[in-house]
């Protein structure tokens, strides 16, 4: 498998580049107005940067996102809240992990046909049991296509960074990969 920073470029590569194969299949753009719900799932790959230790992890997430889009013609930008819960503990024996990010976004992007490439950043909150929770920050961009008129699905990749932790003297990154279906109404 590629390394995380070596797969991120590689997806980022891979969605600029379908962009305009998938307008010129699409003729018929679609609206992007509106409010959505959506639910996502994918993987995270925590590192733990402790002072003299770095430890690196990857597990399993799932989560749910409720926003509004605003359509502009070629652009959308919209605003969404959303949580992702998982179990990545520092080291297979700790009972110390992160169990949940939850995130308030903002995004802008391009419409592409029936298809939306994006980017996204905004304020980042993350649960450690044991240790509390702290706020960061993320960036991220994805890609989303609407395949009927209220449904789509899509992929996004976002980095977040969590510095001195909780007061703990431990920088936190977190880089996600997520597929996910969104309903739109």
């Amino acid at each position: 498998m590629l390394p995380p920073k070596k797969l991120s470029a590689f997806l980022v590569t891979t969605l600029l580049a379908t962009g305009p194969a998938l307008a010129q299949s699409t003729a018929q753009s679609t609206s992007w107005t509106g409010g959505y719900v959506r639910s996502d799932m994918g993987a995270a790959n925590v590192k733990y940067n402790v002072p003299g230790l770095n430890l690196q992890n990857t597990a399993p997430f799932a989560g749910a996102v409720v926003g509004y889009d605003i359509d502009l013609k070629d652009w959308v930008v919209g605003a969404s809240a959303d949580i992702d819960m998982t179990d990545t503990s520092l080291t297979s024996r700790s009972a110390t992990e992160l169990d949940r990010i939850w995130r308030l976004k903002l995004r802008g992007g391009y419409k592409v046909g029936k298809g939306l490439i994006y980017g996204t950043g905004g304020y980042a909150n993350a649960h450690i049991n044991n240790v509390g929770e702290d706020g960061g920050y993320y960036i991220g961009g994805g890609y989303e296509h609407q395949f009927i008129t209220n449904f789509s699905i899509g992929g996004e990749i976002l980095y977040h960074e969590f510095n001195n932790f909780s007061n703990t003297n431990t920088d936190i990154e977190v880089i996600s990969y997520q597929v996910r279906g969104t309903f739109r109404f």
